[in-house]
Order: structure tokens, then sequence, then C-alpha cells
């Protein structure tokens, strides 16, 4: 009798396995399905975002599209939020509260993929100067995808309850974007979110694929100045000057030792001098050299322990030249354009991994490795909520190129490349069942 009852009940429980395999199958399938009938309207409005670029606090344009297009699925839409972002909020009863962030903004490049849909936008900049206008950050991949996936989840609200806050985020490219957000009450005017989660396409990783890093994702950045100081006069006559260029080359060397002599080697951290101005003509020694820099890490007390040792070997240097308080080199950091590191909180990115294999196959989710690239999205995870935040990477590179590129070992187009053009189609149909899904898996799991 025991043994009866022990057999029946295993093979209710291989049926109730069999069954949950099934439906998540089935909601794999169905997800799959409805992306692929939505990838037309989808592509289209890649295309109008891709021929319609707009630096940074001027994606007024983009705003607007953004708005009709969340107004169209009945979601309650609020316009010009920290500059040109638009907040999207779809109420579907009680549940946790979801945040899906896009960025709007595009890059000063001239186009130069051949593509017959590449952009020919040009603008004046605010130096004056004429400038090509291009996404070459993938930000109109990220605008599409926010769209889709808003579709695919109104169109399966039966699935979820809660509240759906979509977030078109302006000039992300400078770093202000999300502070603006922020700072006007993203998290006040509107619901706190319970996750937050957003993607960045990828250059190294084929379309059809992503790839998704626990813990630290993207770095600290840091814009740096430093004026070096000095005093000028003949170059027949050296001994007469405190000269700035050497004093500039010596300081040049010094930085790279706070990397390799003064932070832990297991801390990654980089310094980048890459801009240096100073002089004008052959045979004169100028009064000032100045430096332009770029500092990353992922520890914000790393951060901290960059800024103030350049500080004080820069002072050294100028002291030991013989040059008084006075005449010190001056080390200005753009507050305004510092953005933290994104970390991504484990054990949601944990659930999102699985949500995300669970949809488009296990082999097709990889392991990224932390870049020192900058990302203002960490912000979102860094207010007194402590809100946990999760951005992956969605696989942009057409695969022929990418299998071409492993091949050969060819560098592809980065980020940033005038000639960067990603798989669109893919790409896109990849990301919205991806972030659908994972949100889906979010909203179920309260």
């Amino acid at each position: 009798m025991l043994r009866q009852f022990i057999h029946q009940s295993c093979l209710l429980g291989a049926l109730v396995a069999l069954s949950t395999s099934q439906s998540l199958w089935a909601q794999s399938e169905g997800l799959s399905l409805s992306v692929k009938q939505a990838m037309p309207a989808l592509s289209s409005l890649y295309l109008d975002l891709h021929q319609h670029p707009e630096l940074s606090y001027h994606e007024k344009r983009s705003g607007e599209r953004m708005a009709a297009e969340f107004e169209a699925l009945g979601i309650e839409v609020t316009q010009g939020f920290g500059g040109h972002g638009v907040v999207g909020i779809y109420r579907n009863g009680e549940g946790p509260t979801v945040m899906i962030r896009a960025d709007t903004d595009a890059l000063p490049i001239v186009e130069e993929t051949g593509k017959d849909y590449a952009s020919k936008v040009t603008t004046i900049d605010a130096q004056g100067n004429s400038v090509g206008v291009m996404h070459a950050c993938g930000h109109d991949v990220h605008m599409t995808n926010l769209v889709g996936t808003a579709q695919q989840l109104i169109k399966q609200k039966d699935q979820w309850q809660g509240t759906l806050m979509l977030v078109a985020q302006p000039a992300e490219e400078v770093g202000g974007g999300a502070k603006a957000m922020l700072k006007q009450g993203l998290f006040s005017q509107f619901p706190t979110p319970d996750h937050i989660l957003g993607l960045h396409v990828s250059a190294s990783v084929p379309a059809g694929k992503v790839a998704i890093a626990p813990g630290y994702a993207l770095a600290n950045v840091d814009s740096v100045d430093i004026r070096v100081k000095g005093r000028g006069g003949h170059g027949a006559y050296p001994h007469t000057t405190v000269d700035p260029v050497v004093l500039t080359a010596r300081i040049v060397l010094a930085l790279q030792t706070i990397v390799s002599r003064e932070v832990s080697p297991l801390a990654p951290n980089v310094i980048t001098v890459g801009s240096i101005h100073g002089g004008s003509k052959h045979n004169i020694i100028g009064n000032e050299v100045k430096l332009q820099l770029t500092l990353r890490s992922y520890d914000p007390k790393v951060r901290e322990q960059q800024i103030a040792a350049i500080k004080r070997l820069t002072q050294g240097i100028a002291i030991s030249a013989g040059l008084t308080e006075a005449e010190w080199p001056e080390v200005y950091v753009h507050q305004e354009e510092s953005i933290p590191s994104t970390y991504n909180d484990p054990a949601q990115t944990a659930r999102v991994r699985a949500s995300i294999a669970k949809q488009l196959g296990e082999d097709n989710v990889w392991e990224a490795s932390p870049v020192m690239a900058g990302e203002d999205f960490g912000l979102y995870g860094l207010t007194p909520a402590k809100r946990p935040i999760t951005l992956f990477w969605l696989g942009a590179v057409p695969v022929a190129d990418y299998d071409a590129s492993q091949a050969s070992g060819a560098s592809l187009p980065s980020l940033h490349s005038s000639k960067f053009a990603p798989d669109y189609p893919a790409t896109i149909e990849t990301g919205v069942q991806a972030m659908s899904r994972a949100a889906l898996d979010l909203f179920n799991h309260e």
C-alpha cells in the first residue's frame, strides 16, 4: 500500500512538473510570437528615431514621440520631466512597481555606416560648431525596446499585477539626465519603484544574445581639469623660468603611480590624460599648461583616493620646482559630469538572468565582465530608498560580422563609433522578449 502511495505521489509530482514546464514553454512561445508580430511597427519606430537623433538636452522630438507611443497604449504620461524626459505610468491592480528606463540622447558624430537609413542630421553645438548627429550608442534601440516592452506587458496584463513605470531619460551622454529627473522628484511625484531595470546595446556581443554582470557592471566616471602654472620666458634661457611643460611631463608620469603604487592592485581603476594644451611658439616658454583627465573606478572609496592623490602629487611637484602656493596647480573636478558606478543588485540580477534564460534559452545568456565605461543608470539605485537595479547588455552585432571578427581577430566598430550599425531587427526582437519576460517575472515574484 505504501509502495503504491509513493508511486502515485511520484507520478503526480512528475505530471505537475511536466505541466509547469509545458506552461512555461507556452508562455515563452506566446511572447516570442507576439513580439515577432509587433516587429514591423517597431522597426518603423526605430528607423524614425535613428533618422532624427538629438543631442543631450535637446531631445524634444524624441520625447514627444515616446509620449505619443505611450499615450496610444493608454498609459498616463508626464512630459518635460527633468528636461525633455517622459514618465509613463500604467496601473494594473495591487502589486509591485517595476520601473524600466531607456535613454534618449544622441552624439555629435557624422554617421559613416553607409546604410540607406543613416542619419543625415546636422546641428550647431554649444560651442557654435556645425556637427553631425548620430545614435552611435544605441539609444534609438533602447527607446524602441521600451515601447515594445510596454506593448507586450499591456497586451498580457492579465498575467501580472502592479504598476509599470516607464522612464524615457534625456542627457545620459553628459551624465545629467538621471540627476535632473531624480532632483525633480521622480521617486516622490511618482510611485517609488520596487525594481528598476535597464539595458544597453553591446558592440561586442552578437545579436540574439544578452550578457549580464552581477555586482559592479559599469564604472565611476569623473572629468578632471588641471591647470599647471609656471613662470614663462625665452626658450634660450630656461634657467630663468619655471617651465610648466616640464612640470606637466612630471605630473603625467606621476599620475600613473596612483594607479600602480597607491591604489590596491585588487581595486580596478584608470587615470587617463586625454588632452594637453600649452605653449604658443617654438622658442617661448609659456606660463601654463592645461590637462584634461578621465578617472574610472568601481569602488567609491577608490574614486575619492584618486582625486585626493592627484591634488597631493601635483602640489608636491609644484613645491619641488620652487613655486609659491599661489602658483600651485589648480585641480578642478567637474561634479556636474561625475556619475557613480552601476552596481547590479546580485539577488535581483540573478532572478532577471533566470527569467531571460527561460525566454531566450540558456545558451543565449552570457556572463558579462565589468567595464570601465560609465552610465548614469547607477544613480537610480543610490537614492535614500536604495531600490535594486539591474542593467544588462543586449547583443547588437550582426552575427556574420561577429563570427568574422572572432575568426580574424579584427576589431568591431565600438559604441560611439561613426560606423556602429546594429542588426536592429534581431536586436530589438531579442531585447523586447528579454525585458518583457524579466518584468513579468518581477511583477509575479512578490
